[in-house]
């Protein structure tokens, strides 16, 4: 087969997309649907099928041309054992094995990755990252996450976890004295500060209703939500300068809903820091606007597939 061929499924708590997505990483035809995770993890699993068989119809494409099938799951998940053992966001779903009945029903390869890291690979095989050796992605939206890719490979750690780039402590070093509590036990992370979640709590005391009333309100010039957008802008500069001394990436790829929406907000800081970085080796770093938005997800998955004998 010429062309080479692979279903992605991204899952998140409230939808399911599915897509046919081909060697280089178009998307041939995708659907979505409403998780429903409450409904069971089996009967999600028959609806994924189903609906993989709606877009490889819709693509031309039929079961026994795919090199595999690819899943992007917000976590927690294994990776290495095909299981998900998420109940906090996906109720119902504690350790269910979502490659095992996958494989059975196409008779195909199927692989599992978290959805930050299967965004990260997606930037990495057909967006903004593509040809880089050393990729990390920064996710800024409700929460803040992200993914390692090297050499074309997720970096996992210990356990097969990956990196938790949204529970970098920030505030305490940098930002201000005041530390916001965090959800993973400490204060001060990047997520209680760069998140929609947080732009919108920190955006309450003073009236605004949610992250994009700050943000209109900070181009209107208002002193309260540019106090807020500001301290924001100074956690992604200590952000960055812990990625680029603990990663050296070739590229810091900025994504999600905040991300993309604002990147040119959030940039001047962050290659400010990159300019301050006297142990980084200059010019040899490129913060880049993430180029597949909610595709990524789909693409890295499926280029799951892609990686054994296809």
């Amino acid at each position: 087969m010429s062309e080479r061929r692979a279903l992605g499924i991204d899952i998140g708590g409230t939808k399911i997309a599915v897509a046919a997505v081909d060697g280089v990483g178009r998307i041939h035809a995708q659907t979505s649907l409403a998780t429903e995770a409450e409904q069971g993890f089996g009967r999600a699993v028959e609806r994924m099928l189903t609906a993989g068989d709606e877009v490889l119809a819709q693509a031309g494409w039929n079961r026994g041309e795919l090199c595999g099938v690819g899943v992007g799951c917000a976590g927690p998940v294994s990776a290495e054992r095909g299981i998900i053992d998420n109940p906090y966001t996906l109720p119902t779903w504690s350790n269910c094995d979502i490659v095992a009945p996958l494989r059975t029903a196409l008779g195909k390869p199927a692989y599992l990755e978290n959805d930050a890291d299967s965004a990260a690979l997606g930037e990495w095989f057909a967006g903004a990252a593509r040809g880089a050796s050393r990729v990390v992605m920064l996710t800024l939206g409700t929460g803040v996450g992200g993914g390692v890719v090297i050499d074309g490979q997720v970096y996992r750690g210990t356990r097969g976890e990956h990196p938790e780039l949204g529970h970098m402590p920030i505030a305490q070093f940098a930002v201000d004295a005041v530390c916001d509590a965090c959800y993973c036990g400490t204060r001060g992370c990047l997520e209680a500060i760069a998140s929609g979640t947080a732009v919108a709590e920190a955006g309450k005391p003073f009236g605004f209703a949610d992250s994009r009333a700050v943000l209109a309100a900070f181009g209107d010039g208002d002193s309260n939500a540019a106090a807020i957008i500001e301290r924001v802008q100074r956690a992604l500069e200590m952000a960055t300068w812990t990625i680029l001394h603990t990663f050296m990436p070739e590229v810091i790829v900025l994504g999600g809903g905040l991300g993309d929406a604002q990147f040119e907000l959030w940039l001047p800081a962050m290659e400010a820091r990159t300019a301050r970085a006297t142990m980084v080796p200059a010019g040899g770093v490129r913060i880049v606007k993430a180029e597949l938005g909610n595709d990524a997800g789909l693409v890295g998955a499926a280029s799951l597939a892609f990686g054994g004998k296809c």
